[in-house]
């Protein structure tokens, strides 16, 4: 039988799977263009406009080249972990999916061991989720440049809410008269 505080803490360990599953597909990271990148992009409009256009492209393009240095530092899209990361997204899946599965096993009773595995995993993903805050991918230009998002924010609550609810649920007791091993 599980006592409530077990029951918590294995409700809390499957929430915190589901919103590291969740995650994984929201934004963790901001794209935006550098000053170096405003520059080359307001330099290629231009020699563009100049090589293929007349006098009247020209001038707009100088206008529309002009407002890209207001760009430089904006936010232009996000990417999520499944977009960036090919493989942490991947580990961070399956552990997901582990310690949810672990959980409600645990729950309905169809599993024995304690919240240390599910705990152990929530620590992994703990892991996982600061590498890629510490370590995010380097963009291939210096044009643009990343900046951590929400989602990983996100994703790095739910890591420790998996921990945190599988060290809060302890093993279940054994009952000496099913299992006659644990007897004194």
């Amino acid at each position: 039988m599980i006592d409530d505080r077990a029951s918590r803490g294995l409700l809390i360990s499957a929430l915190g799977s589901a919103v590291v599953a969740v995650s994984t597909f929201l934004p963790w990271y901001t794209v935006s263009i550098t000053a170096a990148g405003a520059a080359a992009a307001q330099q290629q409009l231009t020699s563009v406009a100049q090589q293929y256009g007349n006098a009247n492209l020209q001038t707009m393009a100088g206008q529309v080249g002009a407002g890209f240095s207001s760009v430089a530092g904006r936010p232009l899209t996000t990417v999520s972990a499944h977009e960036a990361l090919k493989y942490t997204s991947v580990i961070l899946l399956l552990l997901a999916g582990v310690s949810l599965l672990a959980s409600l096993l645990r729950l309905a009773g169809m599993l024995e061991a304690g919240g240390g595995l599910i705990a152990i995993v929530g620590f992994v993903a703990i892991l996982c989720v600061l590498l890629r805050m510490l370590a995010p991918p380097n963009p291939e230009t210096a044009l643009i440049s990343l900046s951590l998002s929400w989602g990983v924010w996100l994703a790095l609550v739910g890591a420790v809410a998996i921990a945190v609810g599988g060290v809060w649920s302890p093993p279940p007791a054994r009952d000496p008269e099913l299992h006659p091993s644990y007897r004194l």
